[in-house]
């Protein structure tokens, strides 16, 4: 686990500003897992797309958008768990992380709606 905390810390040390104006670039860490999972959900939603156009079912769709859904939820926590332990981390430890910690409470904010 420690391993893990290391690698996520070690991807979001990477944040930095190529411009001012530009949004930190930031290499995640398991990227290949989450593309994959990533191109999972992308068939999830081709499939989807074939019940509509066959006419299938509503509540077998419904229970479809609902599995994406999930998944999709999945990859966000995972992606927001390593930005609050990499980055946000990061920015508390070098300058007290306060405009850090409004951006991420604003995010989840946006995520719970």
């Amino acid at each position: 686990m420690a391993d893990n905390h290391d690698d996520i810390q070690q991807a979001c040390s990477q944040c930095a500003p190529s411009d001012v104006s530009e949004r930190p670039h930031v290499t995640q860490p398991d990227k290949k897992a989450l593309t994959n999972r990533l191109r999972r959900i992308e068939g999830q939603i081709s499939g989807v797309r074939h019940m509509v156009e066959d006419d299938r079912y509503c509540v077998d769709i419904l229970t479809q958008i609902s599995a994406v859904k999930a998944a999709l939820d999945s990859v966000a926590v995972q992606i927001l768990s390593s930005h609050a332990n990499g980055c946000v981390r990061r920015a508390v430890m070098n300058n007290g992380g306060d405009a850090e910690i409004d951006e991420l409470l604003k995010l989840i904010r946006k995520m719970i709606r």
